[in-house]
């Protein structure tokens, strides 16, 4: 019958759709391991380095460096925003995009012209095919980069600020808060404003800390070093949420799979016993048929 012949075509096309779902799901859990335990690592240095930072710059007047001072007038803008290489990854790349259509838009009804710098093949395929000005793009860099490409972008920022290209640099992300939430993060990189005097107090509680040669010089220092410190945390942060979306993601199709596996069984049983009922139906009418002849 071509309808039992179809249910089963149907069941054995979602049981082979399955098996890719949680091999995929397997591959990015496998991914997420390495990468969650790099970003894990990675996490107490960065909180560490902004806690001296905060407490360095409580101690001095932000115009000591020009990377602390604000401008009057903002004009320029420019966006490091981070989206994943492939997809299958639930909404993932789709709240990322989103969100920074809304802040571009947001910040495009105050006058301000909007610039891009794209990490991720996602998002540079989305703004480069509409009306958005992409400065540059990169695309499978996620588990390559190191800090040399890290302080090279950084160094583009700070020179395009000093230069007065730009006004404001900002970055949005995903943090990664668990495995099944992840949140697009918008963070401010430049002009830098480090934590202040009572945030740097609570998270350092009683320390005081010794500076040698001095709190201005060490504070020049560090505050380049502090952007690439948050671009490579936003690396990590970006592909340990996108490891765990697609892991869910696939996880949850492995279990839809399932249930329309188990609807279509259903469905052809009981489409199996009605074939049965009918064949003995012609039977039993043909016998008694014979035998009242």
């Amino acid at each position: 019958m071509a309808t039992l012949r179809d249910i089963l075509r149907k069941i054995g096309a979602v049981k082979k759709t399955r098996q890719i779902t949680k091999a995929m799901n397997m591959v990015a859990a496998a991914k997420l391991r390495n990468t969650q335990s790099r970003m894990e690592s990675f996490d107490p240095y960065a909180r560490k380095f902004a806690e001296v930072l905060g407490h360095l710059a409580s101690r001095l007047e932000p115009d000591i460096h020009p990377l602390l001072v604000k401008r009057q007038e903002v004009k320029n803008v420019e966006l490091l925003h981070f989206s994943a290489d492939r997809g299958l990854c639930g909404a993932f790349n789709t709240h990322l995009i989103a969100e920074a259509e809304k802040w571009i838009k947001e910040q495009e009804a105050q006058g301000r012209r909007c610039t891009l710098t794209l990490v991720g093949k996602k998002g540079k395929d989305y703004f480069s095919k509409r009306d958005f000005h992409v400065r540059l793009s990169h695309t499978h860099i996620y588990g390559k980069v190191d800090i040399s490409f890290i302080n090279q972008m950084a160094k583009d920022f700070i020179e395009r600020y000093l230069s007065n290209e730009v006004d404001e640099v900002y970055m949005m992300f995903s943090r990664f808060v668990s495995m099944v939430r992840q949140e697009p993060t918008l963070v401010k990189l430049i002009p830098i404003e480090p934590p202040g005097q009572e945030e740097a107090a609570a998270s350092s509680g009683a320390t005081e800390y010794l500076i040698e040669p001095g709190a201005e010089e060490l504070l020049i220092e560090l505050l380049p070093k502090h952007l690439s410190v948050q671009i490579y945390n936003a690396f990590l942060q970006n592909e340990t949420s996108e490891h765990a979306a697609r892991m869910t993601a696939m996880d949850n199709a492995s279990k839809n799979c399932s249930e329309m596996i188990d609807n279509l069984t259903l469905v052809y049983n009981k489409a199996r016993q009605a074939s049965i009922t009918a064949e003995l139906m012609d039977i039993v009418g043909g016998a008694e048929a014979l035998r009242k002849a």
